[in-house]
Parts: C-alpha cells; structure tokens; sequence
C-alpha cells in the first residue's frame, strides 16, 4: 500500500485583479458556454505568470500553476520562496480555504490548519469554545477534545484567558492557541503558514519542538512555510521551492534553500569563485573559501566568532594589497566592513609567482538571524584594485545574542579586527 498522504495533481490558482468572484456576468455565461459544448474554459488559456515586479498587461493572473509533487507518511515538508511566490495560495487550497481553478488535491488523513492569525476562530466564543469548536470540525468526539484541553491550554500559556473570548486576545495569544488545538487534536496532517512569526522567541522554540515531536515521534506528515531558514532547516527533510507560482526545484532541505538563496540574490554558480565579476590581467584566482567551503553558501551558527578567508592564485607582479569584505543585507545595506588596510594601516606584500592569502574576520555582534551578502576584493586603498567579487556567497545566520553597533567607520574595527 502506498505511503502517498498528499498528491497535488496540476493544480492551478487564476485570480483577475480588481474582481472579487469568478469574473463578470459575460465571463460566467462564456465559462457556462463551454461546458455546455464540451469545451475547456477559455479563459484558462490566457492569463499571466505571477511576477509582482514586473507590470502585467492581463487582468488574469496565475498565482498558481501546474503545481504537481506528492508528501509521503512522515513527511516534513518545508515550502520556500519570495513573497508572492504562491506559498499561502498552496497551502489554502489544500486546506480547502479555497478552491483551485484547475487540478486537483488527493488527501489520505486529518488535516489542521494553522493559516493567518485568528483562523479558525469565532471571535465571540471562548478559547474553551474554540478548542471544542476546532475539534468537532475535525470529527473528535467531546471526551476526546476534554482529555486534551489541559495539555492545549497549558501549551498555548492562556489558562488565564481560557473563558475569555478570543476577540479580547492578542494576536500572539491566538496563534499560541491556534498551534496548541492543531497540533494536539491529532491530526494526520499539520500545516502551519507564517504565522509562527508572531510569537516571542520562547514559543517558535517550543512549537518547532513539538513539530519535530509530531513528526519523528507520532510519524504525522507536516507542511511548513517559514522565511526562517534556520527553523525550516532544523526540522524539515524535504523542500519545495516555489517561484511566481510554479514549482523552482524539490529535493534535500541543503540543496532547495542553497537554491533559493542563490536564486533570491542573484548567483548562478554555486561556488564563490565563479561571482568574481572582474580582475587585473595581471592576476589569476584559483581557490577562494571562507570556513574551508569555496561554495557561495554558508551557515554562520549561534555563537560562531571568526570567518576564516583563504584567496590563492598567481601574479604576474608584485602586488601591494589590502583584502576588503562588506557584509551587507538582503537589501543592500551595509552593515559591517573588513578592511584593515583602510582602518588601520595594515597594507601587505606579496612578491609575484604563486599566492595564498589567509585572514580571519572577527564577526560583529551586529548581525541578527537572517541573511547576509558577502562582496570581497581585493584592492590597494589608494591606487586600483586587483579583483572584486560583489555578492558572491551568502551568510545565513542563525542569531547573536548582543544588539546593533557602528559600522563603516574606524569605530567598527572592534568589531571586526584582523587575526594572524
């Protein structure tokens, strides 16, 4: 007997901007015209890609389109991508929020939700009738639902509140709530969208904790959308990425989000050495790494102090040269600059012939979870530089523990110092 607990076959989503429904009055008799002659809906014909940084001329857009991969028994699937990638519009159909305009979704199992804050929920009721709501919908009997109502509210943290109705609550307590009676009415399927993002670092903890329980301990297939790679590293196996509404890639959670980083900042090569963007003639590269990987992807673990860089290559000349590194946001932001010849007058020499070039940066307590750009060169500060490599590698970094400080100023060396 197959494994198979989800199959999405072709499915698409078409939305028309600026219309609420189906469309007008003439498109429905047009879309009942055709069935009635046995033909295909003529409006799935047209319609454009959903790529929300581009102007579209169609008022029809695919927010989805020919989405087909299957979840086995276990499963724990993350799904990445940019906003706007179709990621929530999954997620909704397969939660039957809404209905797809082609394909179709197969569902071995009891699926629960956890969507946009507050789904699910009666504003007027209780929490307590909120749990016992949430569990009849699910087709759980009342004694089941009341032999997990201690552990749901002990878990979601509102034992207090529980008699209060849920409107009064804030939108951190109903998505503690909300996790609490999806993930403890034993369900066979668990999605859960964003929302985890709204609550204090505390909760994420202990709810990927207890996804990782539902998963490994109970064998129950999760759903997980997050744009906390660290979160969905950690607890996923597989991963889907999407992009403008279609499938980008499925495979190990290494590659997909190796993938859609590289993707997200412009790199298509996956090694550091291939975004060298220009040199001298007078030089060749042979070898960059940062932490021993020359791939252009690296995680930056919680508590990690040092990077260390290696540049070899030959010179047809002596060189006279100061290694630069510009860490920089997702936006392009700079947030913290490596540059001891700049800052502090440490400009090295290198005979011509064969090179290596080793430094080791000494991170800034400013860098938060998150994504960080790497540009690296490598220059003399007054007179030209010998190559630049602008983004080519990625940090992501799992968190410090200490708050902003300055950067790109002499102020910065103490944040990032240079070690022998």
């Amino acid at each position: 007997m197959s494994n198979t607990v989800i199959e999405f076959n072709h499915i698409g989503k078409q939305y028309i901007l600026g219309t609420i429904g189906t469309g007008t009055l003439s498109q429905d008799l047009n879309r009942w015209w055709a069935r009635v002659r046995g033909r295909e809906d003529p409006y799935l014909k047209i319609g454009e890609t959903n790529d929300r940084t581009q102007r579209g001329e169609s008022r029809f857009v695919w927010a989805l389109r020919d989405i087909s991969f299957s979840v086995e028994q276990g499963d724990v699937v993350g799904i990445v991508g940019k906003n706007g990638a179709g990621k929530s519009t999954l997620l909704k159909i397969l939660s039957r929020v809404t209905s797809p305009t082609t394909g179709d979704i197969r569902i071995r199992g009891r699926i629960a939700s956890l969507l946009e804050v507050g789904t699910g929920f009666h504003p007027e009721m209780t929490g307590r009738e909120n749990i016992f709501m949430n569990g009849s919908i699910m087709g759980m009997t009342k004694a089941e639902i009341r032999s997990k109502l201690d552990e749901i509210v002990e878990f979601a943290g509102v034992a207090k509140y529980v008699d209060t109705p849920v409107k009064r609550y804030s939108s951190g307590m109903m998505v503690r709530l909300g996790f609490a009676i999806a993930a403890h009415l034993e369900p066979e399927i668990l999605v859960v969208d964003e929302v985890l993002a709204v609550g204090d670092a505390e909760f994420q903890k202990k709810a990927i904790g207890k996804m990782q329980d539902v998963s490994k301990g109970e064998g129950r297939t999760v759903l997980f959308v997050s744009h906390n790679m660290a979160a969905v590293r950690s607890l996923c196996t597989r991963g889907v990425l999407l992009k403008n509404g279609t499938v980008d890639y499925i495979g190990t959670i290494p590659d997909t989000l190796n993938r859609y980083l590289k993707a997200d900042d412009g790199q298509q090569e996956g090694r550091i050495i291939d975004n060298i963007k220009w040199k001298k003639s007078t030089i060749s590269i042979s070898r960059i790494s940062i932490n021993g990987s020359e791939q252009s992807f690296s995680l930056i673990k919680n508590g990690q102090q040092t990077l260390d860089i290696v540049i070899e290559g030959n010179s047809t000349e002596d060189i006279t040269y100061d290694i630069m590194m510009v860490m920089k946001s997702k936006e392009g932001v700079p947030l913290a600059t490596f540059a001891p010849g700049h800052y502090m007058g440490d400009i090295r020499h290198l005979p011509k012939g064969e090179f290596s070039i080793h430094r080791r940066v000494n991170l800034p307590k400013i860098l938060t979870k998150g994504i960080v750009n790497v540009d690296l060169s490598i220059h003399h500060p007054m007179v030209e530089y010998y190559f630049r490599a602008p983004n080519c590698c990625v940090l992501e970094c799992e968190g410090f523990q200490s708050g902003f400080g300055r950067t790109m100023n002499q102020d910065s060396c103490g944040f990032i110092g240079l070690e022998d």
